[in-house]
């Protein structure tokens, strides 16, 4: 795998697979959102292009004149997902370019539910984690949080949709659509067979766990759909993981094996403090995972994703979801 580095502000990174690594600033703890440049003659390519963000499209500006590009070239836009850090930026790009903008359908559905004229999610989170628990001081700051993200994905691109299995041409190679859900439901990693090439998103980070989180509206088994998708990513032979977040990688099998075990673990976790501690709330099972002393955007990640784990253990008849006469739902052990 290796690597030049044409440039370290901004940082741009081109590999001998003819990827070229983008790092597009994020103002979070994830630092960064990789997006992917391929080209092949006059046809150039972005997988991912970040939020849109001032931050981020002054970083395009200096990554555009590094290259030698200008943004009316981009003929195409993937998108592994539509979360704001990798799709945000879809819909500008788009305007300014004409580029096609290609999704799956679910990806699209799943952007409407969380961005879309009609969504009713500021709503309708803090509604939900309310029967799960989460004390008022947590619920009153949801709304303005999640409204937050609408300028991060405005305007809406005009999407095309992919499927599982169709056949993509990028940078002059052709790349398969793997769609697999849980991290997010719809997602797409695009795996090019002769190289081992995998451009893979959040589906497989290689540090960090991807969230898995729980929704109203969207997959109610998210865990279990994560679970799948790795070991449907694991069976293909990898030998270059290209991610969404940190860099590039190699380790691809056995990191999904670290995930499937963190998760097990996770989940073993949550059974054992529902059987010492008794029946608990989503809330309570969130603060024992993940404590308590997060900001808002952590804390709706860790939510979810307890929220996912209970889900889980409720799927394999490992915990019981039990509703109160005033409405808040526990988890308890079956008896």
């Amino acid at each position: 795998m290796e690597l030049n580095i044409l440039s370290h502000e901004p940082e741009i990174l081109q590999y001998s697979s003819g990827l070229i690594q983008i790092k597009i600033p994020l103002d979070n703890p994830l630092r960064w959102v990789n997006s992917y440049v391929l080209q092949h003659g006059r046809e150039l390519a972005v997988i991912d292009p970040g939020p849109r963000t001032a931050r981020a499209e002054q970083e395009w500006e200096l990554v555009l004149q590094k290259l030698g590009m200008q943004v009316q070239e981009i003929t195409s836009i993937v998108l592994t997902h539509h979360h704001p850090d990798h799709y945000g930026l879809a819909g500008f790009f788009q305007e300014l370019s004409g580029a096609a903008v290609w999704m799956s359908e679910r990806a699209h559905q799943e952007a409407e539910l969380m961005w879309g004229k009609h969504s009713s999610m500021s709503a309708d989170l803090p509604a939900f984690f309310r029967i799960h628990g989460m004390p008022a001081a947590w619920l009153e700051q949801l709304p303005g949080h999640l409204d937050s993200f609408l300028p991060q994905v405005k305007p809406a691109p005009q999407a095309r949709f992919l499927r599982d299995g169709d056949v993509v041409p990028l940078g002059g190679r052709l790349w398969q659509a793997v769609q697999t859900h849980g991290h997010a439901p719809g997602h797409l990693s695009f795996w090019h067979a002769e190289s081992g090439d995998l451009i893979c998103g959040d589906a497989v980070l290689p540090q960090i766990s991807p969230n898995v989180s729980l929704l109203p509206g969207s997959d109610a088994q998210p865990l279990h759909s994560f679970l799948e998708g790795l070991r449907r990513l694991q069976e293909l032979p990898v030998r270059t993981a290209y991610p969404g977040h940190r860099n590039p990688f190699t380790h691809y099998r056995e990191r999904i094996d670290a995930l499937l075990a963190h998760h097990e673990e996770r989940l073993d976790t949550a059974a054992d403090l529902l059987q010492t501690a008794g029946p608990q709330s989503a809330f309570e099972v969130c603060t024992a995972l993940f404590g308590g002393r997060l900001g808002i955007h952590q804390m709706r990640f860790a939510m979810c994703e307890a929220l996912a784990h209970l889900a889980e253990l409720s799927r394999r008849s490992r915990a019981v979801p039990r509703e109160h006469p005033d409405g808040w739902i526990s988890f308890a052990v079956p008896e």
